[in-house]
């Protein structure tokens, strides 16, 4: 499934590239797979294979009015090769491609108490300088990390709390 959403998302990527269309092909997207996500029986109609590939085509062309051409052509293309159980995949595969074409970098950092905003944002300024992207930060509170934070920035992990200290030291007074 993976490879599937892979081949999928980077297609649709190189055709909103080339038309120009990255950020509204991205918004429509996730717009259907939202909606999808939210209506249980529209998710049954789209990958059931109870109906019809004309008959989903043809619900597809009644119900999603606004889209690009982009768009449609894509979903209709997954409809006749049964693909649309990937549509959530190839929506996490394009915006990660999204990510990295606009040098987005998502952080996100986890705290044992509130940070206020100036530290939050902050840390996510320096990060942006250090990287050189724009950073989508986002913060958390998470109790168990006892004090510190965890920094996430991508797929790179900055613990620096104590609860991993602790549990460091633990494991360092257990092997002595």
């Amino acid at each position: 499934m993976e490879q599937i959403a892979e081949v999928y998302s980077r297609a649709l990527f190189e055709v909103a590239i080339e038309n120009g269309s990255l950020d509204s092909v991205r918004d429509e997207l996730g717009a259907f797979d939202d909606a999808l996500a939210e209506n249980k029986d529209l998710k049954v109609f789209f990958t059931s294979p109870v109906f019809s590939t004309e008959e989903k085509k043809d619900g597809l062309r009644r119900s999603v009015t606004d889209a690009s051409a982009e768009i449609l052509n894509f979903l209709e293309a997954l409809l006749e090769r049964h693909r649309m159980p990937a549509i959530h995949r190839i929506r996490s595969r394009f915006d990660e491609r999204w990510e990295r074409e606009r040098k987005i970098l998502p952080v996100e950092v986890t705290s044992a108490v509130e940070l206020d905003e100036k530290t939050v944002s902050q840390i996510g300024e320096r990060i942006g300088q250090q990287t050189g992207e724009q950073v989508q930060l986002t913060s958390n509170v998470d109790p168990e990390i006892i004090g510190g934070i965890v920094l996430r920035v991508g797929n790179q992990i900055l613990d620096a709390s104590i609860r991993t200290r602790l549990e460091r030291l633990r494991r360092a007074v257990a092997t002595a």
